[in-house]
């Protein structure tokens, strides 16, 4: 079995990931050689800080090992995915992926006789968003909350609405640009026609007083950056940049934004203050922010453990 993507996941088998994940994360000791002899290989063509601390210390937490290596330092750039793949298969017991393109780490995932989980790609960060739902249930003690998503849609926006409205919360979104790297228009709006639980406001559907109203009857308002953190400082993307810069700037949360609303703000970071988040709200609700980060960690102990099937009881 692979984490590919959530949308693929029954509810039930994500919210058993996620009761795992609380679990180990309220008892480390109980938990601490479940995967004694057990091997983790992580690729990274993406840049990463909490993938690639979450998940190795995580591994390590287990008991297990890992290795660690950058996609430009092996042959997968000159080799043919299947064939590396399977190759990395017979050393290791299970691949984490942090890629750029969907299609490379579904070609991952087919040839791979052990399981791989999808650590970000264009289209979909699964395990950013079992970290999010896992930090709602430790929060408020139930997915059934409001949750406001205010941004561009895009891979973590994908893998949100494939968890937490299916794990029974109201999810609403409001995103003035469809990334087309992560979805086109028509994969949208097929998205929001059958996705239940789900209530989306584009560009044209949205006004100020429309948002205030969206985030006054929120328990839970989410940002991420309007531009991917492999772009955000490549020159070849400064008109991209600006462009969305413009366009995003009224959708910033703001002090202004939240005044007498008691919604919690959540960010997936790296955080770009100024931009999709005022620097003033940010430290009013670091302590989320750093949980659902930290939660990272806890939460891919509890995707190890049910794809090498070492789920154990407390």
């Amino acid at each position: 079995m692979n984490l590919i993507s959530l949308k693929d996941f029954e509810p039930v088998l994500l919210d058993a990931i996620i009761e795992t994940s609380l679990l180990v994360k309220q008892n480390p000791f109980q938990y601490a050689n479940v995967l004694k002899n057990k091997t983790l290989y992580m690729l990274f063509e993406k840049t990463s800080t909490r993938t690639a601390l979450a998940f190795g210390l995580g591994f390590n937490e287990l008991g297990g090992r890992y290795f660690m290596q950058r996609w430009q330092d092996s042959n997968f750039i000159v080799g043919e995915i299947p064939d590396e793949t399977r190759y990395v298969a017979r050393n290791v017991d299970i691949i984490l992926a942090r890629l750029k393109r969907n299609a490379d780490i579904e070609a991952m995932g087919s040839a791979s006789p052990i399981p791989v989980i999808n650590g970000c790609c264009n289209k979909y960060h699964p395990t950013q968003a079992l970290a999010d739902c896992m930090t709602v249930k430790e929060k408020f003690g139930t997915y059934r909350k409001t949750m406001l998503y205010v941004g561009i849609w895009n891979n973590v926006f994908n893998s949100l609405v494939a968890s937490f409205p299916r794990l029974g919360g109201r999810f609403i979104g409001v995103c003035p640009i469809i990334n087309g790297a992560a979805i086109s228009e028509q994969e949208a709006a097929d998205v929001i026609r059958t996705t239940e639980n789900f209530e989306f406001y584009g560009r044209s559907e949205i006004t100020p007083e429309k948002l205030k109203e969206l985030v006054n009857e929120s328990d839970i308002v989410y940002t991420d950056t309007w531009v991917d953190m492999e772009f955000s400082n490549d020159p070849a993307f400064k008109d991209l940049r600006e462009e969305r810069v413009t366009i995003m700037k009224p959708f910033s949360i703001t002090s202004a934004l939240l005044k007498n609303s008691q919604a919690l703000v959540m960010h997936d970071m790296p955080i770009h203050a100024g931009y999709e988040i005022e620097r003033e709200v940010v430290e009013r609700h670091l302590g989320i922010i750093l949980d659902q980060a930290e939660n990272r960690r806890h939460v891919a102990k509890g995707i190890f453990m049910h794809l090498l099937g070492t789920v154990i009881r407390g």
